[in-house]
């Protein structure tokens, strides 16, 4: 019966991965750069039957160095530039801690953001992958079972794909 199978997804870091990774906290959405490659390594993805779901530390939500909403405005902003090229994203998880403020169990490289959406969506950590370009990435989903791919900040993910599908 096809409701109980496993789905299977691949989990991504936010900024160096999907947006340019500028060096500091991203703050608004002018800043808020979408890399090119990744319309082409989405839609691969999708195509092939992986849920997409990205998982990333908004530490600078803590440190007051930009609000919720200007955060929200850049997910929308990623949202409607995906949609518009057919390629959805299943859900985004944020931890916006940082420990300078508080300690908390969500921010990378802790695997509860990874762990809900395994447990939301039913996925299969087995089947699933974890692209970042930060070594808390890997250990994230290592954490749960899931294979990472260890990038350079903006690098073209694309040739990995090969690996995935």
């Amino acid at each position: 019966n096809g409701k109980y199978m496993k789905k299977k997804a691949v989990f991504l870091d936010r900024d160096g991965v999907i947006n340019k990774e500028v060096g500091d906290y991203i703050k608004k959405l002018e800043d808020f750069e979408l890399l090119p490659h990744i319309f082409e390594g989405l839609k691969m993805l999708q195509d092939a039957g992986y849920l997409l779901i990205v998982i990333t530390n908004q530490g600078g939500i803590a440190k007051a160095e930009y609000s919720r909403d200007a955060m929200r405005s850049m997910h929308s902003f990623m949202n409607l530039e995906l949609n518009s090229r057919g390629i959805q994203i299943d859900a985004i998880y944020y931890c916006p801690h940082h420990p300078i403020k508080s300690n908390c169990l969500c921010r990378k490289p802790n695997s509860i953001m990874v762990e809900k959406a395994i447990g939301k969506f039913n996925i299969d950590p087995l089947q699933s992958y974890f692209i970042g370009d930060k070594q808390r990435d890997i250990d994230c989903g290592n954490a749960v079972g899931v294979k990472g791919f260890l990038i350079e900040p903006n690098e073209n993910w694309v040739p990995l794909i090969q690996n995935i599908i």
